[in-house]
């Protein structure tokens, strides 16, 4: 008995640009807050639920569909990051829930430094930009998670704000050179040499 075989080719774009920008973005806005540049305001909130929170899941599950499994897990975990950073806020605001204390935040932080270290092991497979992302993002969890442990000075929490700020960058620079590369069918901005 012959059976044939078929396979249906991938016509899906690639979702990483959209992925990476929506994480970069609302990363950069929320550490210039950081940085001591503004207060937190309805601005962030809102990047945080749509861009960074939604938008990262939309992409994941476009990435599942796709069979990348680290990507999967990447984008939709830190878009519901974001939508449970921007909850823990308005259930305080609202008075639903007591606010975390400083030893809770450092825990909640800490425990997305460690899934972000071993993100960042992943990305030894992968090119240098998302190495960078990765790298600076595992920084930046755990400068953050330091910074309410030990109750930091301003000077300490502006100066993470920084990092996270570099942070952003390296994941908007990553998504634009996908974007722009896979459009010119040329390499406009580098990525970085793969890793095997």
């Amino acid at each position: 008995m012959n059976e044939s075989i078929t396979q249906i080719k991938d016509n899906t774009g690639n979702p990483a640009p959209l992925g990476l920008l929506g994480f970069g973005m609302t990363t950069v806005l929320l550490n210039l807050h950081n940085a001591g540049f503004y207060e937190l305001n309805s601005m962030i909130l809102a990047m945080g639920i749509c861009y960074g929170g939604v938008g990262q899941i939309i992409a994941g599950i476009m990435e599942w569909r796709k069979g990348n499994s680290f990507a999967t897990t990447a984008f939709i975990s830190y878009g519901l990051f974001w939508l449970s950073l921007v909850t823990l806020i308005i259930l305080t605001k609202l008075g639903w829930a007591a606010a975390s204390n400083d030893m809770a935040m450092a825990a909640y932080l800490a425990m997305w430094g460690l899934f972000t270290a071993v993100m960042f092991i992943g990305t030894l497979r992968l090119n240098r930009a998302l190495q960078i992302v990765f790298a600076t993002l595992t920084i930046l969890f755990f400068l953050l998670a330091i910074g309410d442990f030990i109750a930091a000075s301003p000077g300490f929490k502006h100066f993470t704000g920084y990092e996270g700020i570099l942070c952003g960058f390296s994941a908007i620079y990553a998504g634009l050179a996908q974007l722009l590369n896979e459009l010119s069918h040329k390499i406009v901005l580098p990525l970085g040499p793969v890793t095997k």
